[in-house]
């Protein structure tokens, strides 16, 4: 009798073999508390040799709102209305994405060693690494109402919404994340390809300035927007913050199937290569 045979008559199951989706999964939701208590940990451990500490979490997207907006301030023509609120919600809302992507996309190769030396389902590295950014989002969300006063923006019922659409936002995040974080593994090269995506996205995704100027140029793009998933977001949260602005209810349709279909195609792809993740050196 072979082993394999062997194996089989006694129910015996090969070490780091990738277990069922669904067994994966349970298994993953079992260790939720090792994913947050992760994420949290990192994300003071990330501030605590600093003076301010955890105040860094909103400073530094302020003063990145504060000089994009001073610059583009200047530099544009045409500004779109109440610009400053424009901005402060456009950069808070894409520093979510942008750090998802870059801490997701170093969640296996940056921790080789607990990968290797532990047992555990792989997944929850990058799901607690969009944890962190989510933690770190909160914050930042408060500031942000706190600024849209001082800016001129009276609050609103529907500033609510902005707080089921940051569960969807986050949904999709995690599918970025997921699937960024096995590309990452096969390619070590895409962590040096990713901020240049990143940067892309940035610009056209109407983080600074109304995305006319690229229809405008390219009106063949137009139609492309209404599909774009962080575009739509920003639409959705400066409709539901700012007088001026409006959204198509379309919208949430649009980053809800976004979300879902990431989301699900981020757990299957990275659950794909769970025998591999052990290998990583």
């Amino acid at each position: 009798m072979t082993a394999a045979e062997y194996a089989a008559e006694y129910n015996l199951h090969r070490v780091g073999a990738r277990p069922s989706l669904g067994s994966y999964l349970r298994q993953a939701w079992a260790r939720r508390d090792f994913a947050f208590e992760l994420a949290r940990a990192r994300l003071q451990s990330g501030n605590q040799r600093n003076r301010l500490g955890m105040l860094w979490v909103v400073i530094q997207p302020t003063m990145n709102a504060i000089m994009y907006g001073f610059i583009f301030g200047v530099l544009q023509t045409s500004k779109p209305a109440d610009f400053p609120v424009y901005v402060v919600i456009g950069v808070f809302l894409f520093e979510f994405f942008s750090g998802s992507a870059s801490q997701g996309a170093k969640a296996i190769t940056g921790n080789a060693s607990l990968v290797q030396s532990l047992a555990f389902p792989r997944i929850t590295l990058p799901f607690s690494a969009v944890l962190q950014q989510f933690l770190a989002l909160m914050p930042m969300v408060g500031v942000m109402f706190v600024f849209c006063m001082i800016l001129g923006t009276p609050p609103k019922l529907s500033w609510l919404m902005i707080f089921p659409l940051l569960a969807i936002y986050t949904l999709f995040n995690i599918g970025i994340a997921l699937i960024c974080a096995r590309l990452t593994v096969h390619v070590r090269d895409f962590t040096q390809i990713l901020p240049i995506i990143t940067r892309i996205l940035f610009f056209t995704s109407g983080v600074l300035f109304g995305t006319e100027r690229i229809t405008n140029a390219f009106p063949g793009f137009a139609p492309v927007f209404d599909f774009h998933p962080i575009y739509q977001t920003l639409q959705i949260a400066r409709g539901s913050i700012m007088q001026t602005a409006v959204y198509s209810p379309t919208a949430w349709i649009v980053i809800s199937v976004w979300a879902v279909v990431l989301f699900v195609t981020g757990v299957i792809f990275f659950w794909a290569a769970e025998e591999r993740y052990g290998r990583v050196n």
